[in-house]
């Protein structure tokens, strides 16, 4: 990694992606964790983990609330530096886990439109979703965008440009 990158950002904070699912965060987290020579750490990974069981089986044992619970509790409770952090996308819901992201350094709102949002989740049980009971795929797009705009230090649209351009696209807002 370029030593100007270093110098600019403490090596301290975080860099945390949140977007609706599909926005490629796991994908960028990898990418902006090498580029920094940081760690890089997926939270649906961590929450599995904790729980010692698959998202898709977390969510049907616990029901909605409960893997929300889950969720904030596990965001809230991180204590990383240098770590690129990969969010569910249902993170948004949980204030105290939105507090310690921010705490952590600049949150990144990877953008996707709905088309490509549709295209990219396919079958959303297949990857235990977060869906209220009643609602669509666009209700829950249109229920998030509001929640990312509001929780993001900074946009970046991640739809129509390679991973390696939305990298560098992040790193020039966060550097910048």
């Amino acid at each position: 990694m370029e030593p100007t990158l270093l110098g600019r950002i403490s090596d301290e904070r975080c860099v945390s992606l949140i977007g609706m699912a599909g926005a490629g965060k796991s994908t960028l987290a990898a990418l902006l964790a090498r580029r920094l020579g940081w760690a890089c750490l997926d939270t649906d990974r961590l929450i599995e983990a904790h729980c010692r069981a698959l998202l898709p089986d977390i969510l049907g044992r616990h029901g909605l609330p409960g893997f929300l619970g889950i969720e904030e509790d596990v965001v809230a409770g991180l204590a990383v530096k240098r770590c690129v952090v990969a969010t569910g996308g249902s993170v948004v819901y949980g204030a105290r886990a939105m507090a310690r992201l921010k705490s952590m350094g600049p949150v990144v709102h990877l953008a996707i439109d709905l088309p490509t949002f549709l295209a990219r989740v396919g079958d959303p049980g297949a990857r235990a979703f977060v869906m209220p009971s009643g609602m669509t795929l666009s209700d829950v797009y249109a229920e998030r965008q509001p929640l990312y705009a509001a929780a993001a230090d900074l946009t970046v649209v991640s739809c129509g440009v390679t991973p390696a351009a939305c990298a560098e696209h992040i790193l020039q807002g966060i550097l910048s």
